[in-house]
């Protein structure tokens, strides 16, 4: 037997021992950072208020609103002090959701102030965990940059001018019969849905227009013509013996990463009480977390994806006795290994893609149904709520609004001029609306354009409530009164609709009528104990699903005509870092500089290729200074730096989204 010591590299620079790496290999900060302060200090160090200035967030306006109780009556998770004690931190259970992502969590303030988010055990969602956005949020409260109040063209003005003047040009469109639309990503709020169908009803001629930044219509689409069931389902990595996933990152970004995190490390623990691990195939382009951890990764290129996931379904197919279908031929390692063990463990298995094409995704349905998957390791029953955004209907609203059907638009705390794919079209469309409104808490690309801005609360400072999935449900209470005269988005609806009643209480009349029952003596107990607990699941009826005869002929002939077997050209494949993701949190300084885990780089794009085409287009890198290519995109010149990344496949770049904001 050899004693030869395998010796492990983190990177190509470390693997040729490059000169520049050596150098400052030990230093944890290359480069001078100029941030010390003799004056304040007295020395060569740097103080904590030089460490606040750097990054530009202040702390002023927390210490007067740590002076105050939390708006109404909050509920600590753990304790409940009469007076808080200095130096005693106090835990609330509460609720992040943004976009769709979603964690239950608990939020550790001190003397009043949030300082720290972590997970919340009781939730059967997210177990106790948080990703690196949720526990980052907490610093965004303290941005300097969200706004302190109202603005008007762009100018300071009070919430009474603002409130007088928008409800007045609402009511007058609505008595001429204008439309109105109110634009957000992803809500998962029942309270907040309601309300915003109620003002919907108000005013006549309003739809609420949904859309995801990375979207999952593709799914949609295919659950809704093969079930009747227009949702992303819930999936247990759990219960699979064999996943095979096809570009989808679900232990970094995709769909409820927190979520299947947990669920997918059950399977990998091998113990008394379980001693067969998961088997786990990731077919994808880039090197992704994911990726990273599995069994059997096979590189293919963006343009494979569909004959890919059409081999699979023709491998499980034959050993299942069903039909196959008459898909180009391709090529692809482990293909017909990972058939073979998703039909050893039939019902036990699991099939994922993070394509957004809707054939693809009928494909994936096809090969689960054939494996008896659904009711085992994937469930419509309880459909989440994550990713319901049709881009379609914002597509339709540029449209209507160039033409000049439409009234007025509120975007719902949305950018979709950043993070919508035909953002430029939208901010022109954005001028031809007469009442433009955003809700955002800051200046960005959309807010800019508008004529009001009715800032949000952040989340800590919110009431509100979210149902990630069918009948789970959970509650937001604020852990700090608000630090700005800022305003909840569903007070303001409120407001504008002509209705008092406060979101608190509108919140609690609906959580009274819809989920308390006879159970509890009182509702005041019943919801002092959901506040209490975070968390709180409904009772709700099985529906029967199955899955309809569909025939899959046209899909596969739209699959044959988009993917190809061999492209020899260069593809670009777009995807989410596990810290900026869409780039909704962008400004916040803590998740620039986190390290990605593959790459280990922080704070800029680049693009990642691999170590061949490193060679054949001559880029090194560690030599002192950035390696920039130039890529031409749709006949636009784009300069970045390159990373050359193991594990990319050949002849494929790898993009991250999130960067390039200009507010």
């Amino acid at each position: 037997m050899s004693n030869h010591q395998k010796t492990y590299w983190k990177g190509t620079e470390q693997l040729t021992n490059d000169p520049s790496f050596v150098k400052n290999a030990e230093k944890e900060f290359p480069e001078y950072l100029p941030i010390n302060s003799q004056k304040e200090t007295g020395d060569s160090g740097t103080s904590r208020r030089d460490f606040l200035k750097m990054m530009g967030f202040g702390v002023a306006a927390a210490s007067l609103a740590a002076c105050e109780a939390p708006v109404r009556k909050a509920i600590p998770y753990l304790n409940k002090p009469v007076d808080v004690d200095p130096g005693i931190p106090n835990y609330y259970a509460s609720t992040y959701s943004v976009g769709g992502d979603y964690a239950s969590i608990v939020v550790k303030t001190r003397e009043g102030r949030p300082i720290k988010i972590e997970g919340n055990k009781q939730s059967k969602i997210t177990q106790g965990g948080v990703s690196a956005q949720v526990e980052a949020s907490v610093l965004s409260l303290y941005d300097q940059e969200r706004l302190v109040g109202p603005l008007k063209g762009g100018e300071n003005t009070e919430w009474s001018t603002l409130d007088k003047e928008v409800t007045e040009q609402l009511n007058a469109i609505s008595a001429r019969g204008g439309q109105i639309r109110i634009i957000s990503n992803t809500v998962n709020s029942p309270s907040t849905l309601k309300l915003v169908n109620e003002f919907a009803e108000k005013f006549g001629n309003t739809e609420h227009i949904m859309y995801d930044s990375v979207s999952s219509q593709g799914i949609l689409a295919a659950n809704d013509a093969m079930f009747g069931v227009k949702a992303v389902p819930s999936y247990d990595f759990s219960k699979a013996k064999t996943i095979v996933s096809f570009g989808a990152d679900f232990l970094g970004t995709w769909i409820s990463p927190i979520e299947f995190t947990k669920q997918y490390s059950k399977t990998r623990k091998v113990s008394s009480d379980n001693r067969q691990m998961s088997r786990h195939y990731q077919f994808e382009s880039n090197l992704s977390l994911t990726g990273a951890n599995a069994d059997y990764r096979t590189t293919i290129k963006p343009s494979q994806e569909g004959l890919a996931v059409a081999a699979l379904f023709n491998e499980v197919a034959k050993s299942t006795g069903n039909a196959p279908i008459s898909a180009s031929k391709v090529q692809i390692p482990n293909v017909a290994k990972a058939a073979k063990d998703l039909v050893t463990s039939r019902g036990k298995s699991i099939v994922v893609s993070g394509s957004n094409d809707a054939d693809v995704q009928m494909l994936v349905n096809a090969i689960n149904n054939m494996l008896a998957n659904y009711g085992a390791t994937i469930s419509l029953n309880k459909a989440t709520n994550y990713r319901k955004g049709d881009e379609k209907q914002l597509s339709q609203f540029i449209t209507d609004a160039n033409a000049g059907n439409i009234a007025a638009v509120v975007f719902y705390n949305a950018n979709p001029v950043y993070d919508f794919g035909m953002g430029a079209s939208l901010e022109k469309a954005i001028a031809k609306v007469g009442l433009t409104i955003s809700t955002s808490d800051r200046k960005d690309e959309t807010t800019s354009l508008v004529k009001y801005v009715a800032p949000d609360h952040h989340f800590l400072e919110s009431w509100n409530d979210s149902e990630p999935k069918a009948g789970e449900l959970s509650l937001t209470q604020p852990t700090i009164s608000p630090l700005f005269k800022t305003r909840q988005a569903q007070d303001s609806f409120l407001v504008w609709s002509g209705n008092s009643t406060s979101y608190f209480d509108y919140l609690r009349n609906n959580w009274e009528s819809d989920h308390f029952s006879s159970q509890e003596p009182t509702f005041d107990i019943f919801w002092d104990k959901t506040l209490y607990n975070g968390v709180f699941t409904a009772s709700s009826e099985a529906q029967e699903i199955s899955a309809n005869e569909v025939d899959f002929s046209t899909a596969v002939s739209r699959i044959n005509k988009n993917y190809k077997a061999g492209n020899e050209g260069v593809e670009i494949q777009l995807y989410q870092k596990v810290s900026l993701g869409t780039g909704y949190h962008a400004n916040n300084p803590w998740l620039q500089e986190l390290p990605d885990p593959i790459s280990k780089a922080t704070w800029d794009n680049y693009a990642t290729i691999s170590q061949k085409m490193a060679n054949d287009l001559d880029i090194k890198i560690f030599e002192g200074k950035t390696s920039l290519i130039t890529l031409n995109i749709n006949g636009t010149s784009v300069e970045i730096p390159a990373l050359v990344q193991p594990g990319q496949a050949d002849n494929t770049i790898g993009i991250a989204l999130g960067y390039g904001r200009k507010m």
